[in-house]
Formats: C-alpha cells, sequence, structure tokens
C-alpha cells in the first residue's frame, strides 16, 4: 500500500467535530432519505440553477476548509464513470493512511489516455480532491458518480486536442497525471467548481458550455489558480 498525506487536516482544528454534518434543517424525501432544505432564494447561491433539472447546490458548499479531521480519516470510496468508454467503477482506494494499490491501479487505469491507449500513474492528491468532493456532496443527499471527461494525456493526444480546438493547453497537466477535466450530472458547474476551488489543492478551471450536459470542471495539483475558458 501507499502512504499519502491527508489534504484538509490544517483546518482540523478549526472547526467542531460536528462539522462534518449538514449545518442547515434537513427534511425527509419520499425515499426515506435526508434531503437538504432549499435556499430561501437562489438568487442569493452563486451559480444556483433554476432548471428543475439541476440540483440546489447543498448549504456551505464553498466552505470544504471547515472540515473537520473525522471527515478526512474515514475510508474513502470512489464512484466514477468514464462517458467515453462506457466504463463504470466504485472503489475503497484508501483506508487507515494508506492507499490501496490494487484499486489506485484501477483508478489510474479509468483515468488513462482512451484515445491513446496508454495508463500512467495519477497524482494521488487528484485522487484526493476528487473523493473529497464527492464526499462533501453525499452529506447533502446528492450522490452521483463524477464524471470523467479526461484524465491522463499522452502529449500526442493533447496536441490533438489543441489542433481540433479543443481549449488543452501546450504543456497541460493531463499529460503528467496531475488533472482532470469533470462533471456531475445535473449539478451547475459553477457550484462544482466552487467546491472543488474551496479544497484549495491546485488550479481550477471552469468550461461553460450550453446543452443538456453543460459545461465542466478541470481540476489539478499544479499551482492554485483559476480561469474561464
Amino acid at each position: 500500500m501507499i502512504s499519502v498525506p491527508l489534504i484538509g487536516c490544517g483546518s482540523a482544528s478549526a472547526a467542531p467535530s460536528a462539522a462534518d454534518k449538514p449545518k442547515r434543517p434537513v427534511q425527509a424525501s419520499k425515499a426515506g432519505k435526508s434531503a437538504p432544505l432549499a435556499p430561501a432564494s437562489r438568487a442569493a447561491v452563486p451559480g444556483a440553477a433554476s432548471a428543475s433539472t439541476e440540483l440546489a447546490p447543498p448549504p456551505d458548499i464553498f466552505d470544504a476548509q471547515a472540515l473537520d479531521l473525522d471527515f478526512w480519516l474515514k475510508p474513502r470510496v470512489l464512484t466514477m464513470i468514464r462517458p467515453q468508454s462506457g466504463e463504470k467503477t466504485k472503489v475503497l482506494y484508501w483506508k487507515d493512511g494508506h492507499v490501496i494499490d490494487a484499486a489506485y491501479q484501477e483508478l489510474c487505469h479509468l483515468m488513462r489516455d482512451v484515445n491513446g491507449k496508454e495508463t500512467a500513474p495519477i497524482d494521488p492528491k487528484l485522487f484526493e480532491t476528487l473523493w473529497g468532493t464527492q464526499a462533501f456532496l453525499e452529506r447533502y443527499g446528492i450522490e452521483q458518480p463524477l464524471e470523467i471527461l479526461s484524465g491522463y494525456r499522452t502529449s500526442r493526444s493533447n496536441d490533438k486536442l489543441r489542433e481540433a480546438g479543443v481549449p488543452a493547453a501546450r504543456q497541460s497537466l493531463h499529460i503528467e497525471g496531475k488533472a482532470a477535466d469533470i462533471r456531475i450530472a445535473n449539478l451547475n458547474s459553477e457550484v462544482l467548481g466552487g467546491l472543488v476551488r474551496s479544497f484549495r489543492q491546485g488550479g481550477v478551471g471552469y468550461y461553460y458550455r450550453s446543452g443538456p450536459r453543460g459545461g465542466w470542471i478541470h481540476a489539478d495539483t499544479g499551482l492554485k489558480r483559476t480561469w474561464k475558458g
């Protein structure tokens, strides 16, 4: 197993142990699960969508730094799908302070360059951010897999994207296995990006697109920066 540092531990003393629970009242849904109460005014929440097909942002969605140590110490299960290849995985990849190697290899395979048909090691810190994002949303009843639109890329694949007019940096961190383009079905891209950004683990790019599938968010473990593409 691979030992990796935790993110978020620096804020362990900044929040009480109850920070891992919703900070606002919840009401039971028809299925018997808890669901967050709708905000009084969606206009007051950045990125909130008025369309009924989009999920309302959970309360305190931009406050990931308030998570306590218990949140980061629990076992980590990632649920991800790769629309391009039709693959889906749900795997326990971290427990008791260590990455489980077999699970890590499975996640790296799912994050491979589908076009170039090559796999490379993915930065474990990127998986921490992806898991933290998913686990944070699950606290509020939003249990959706992360859609991986792009993970690792070979230099050749990255160049082909650039030639096709797709927004891809010449020295993209995708080439180093340190970036992923992600989406969560029906979740507003502004809200998703704000949550990813609040983990403060690297760069966040907002790619807005119209249509039923919407845009996506670029997350990486490089320098802390944001941009819109």
